[in-house]
């Protein structure tokens, strides 16, 4: 009643090779997505796809326009989160949080660079106005 398996090492390994390109390629296609503001971060965190999954936080975050390293465990250290923790691993209330965060940060960024356009503009205006 000893059996023993015959394991190939060739078609799995192939496999799981296919399947790294495969989640790599998804998750480029995200970042590109993130970084031209096609999606948020924020609903990559609540929506969590299986090529965000094993994702860790740090990079998905510093994949946004403007976020480096600090400013990224600078909000993950407010939140008590690690950099290196996977998206799928994070707790409800973390997604919850971290969302929340992502969300106020973007509306501010949007008012900050909607002001830097009217600055940029009145002077213009006031040219025109002059004539």
């Amino acid at each position: 009643m000893t059996q023993t398996a015959i394991m190939t090492p060739g078609p799995q390994r192939l496999r799981a090779l296919e399947r790294a390109n495969e989640v790599r390629l998804a998750r480029a296609c995200l970042k590109r997505r993130i970084a031209i503001g096609e999606i948020s971060a924020a609903g990559i965190i609540l929506e969590s796809p299986w090529e965000a999954s094993s994702w860790a936080v740090g990079d998905l975050l510093m994949s946004q326009r403007r976020w480096g390293t600090a400013r990224c465990r600078k909000l993950l250290t407010r939140l008590q989160i690690t950099e290196n923790k996977q998206i799928g691993q994070l707790t409800d209330r973390q997604r919850r949080e971290l969302a929340a965060h992502l969300q106020v940060r973007a509306a501010q960024d949007a008012v900050v660079q909607a002001t830097a356009v009217v600055v940029q503009a009145a002077p213009e205006m006031q040219l025109a106005g002059a004539l």
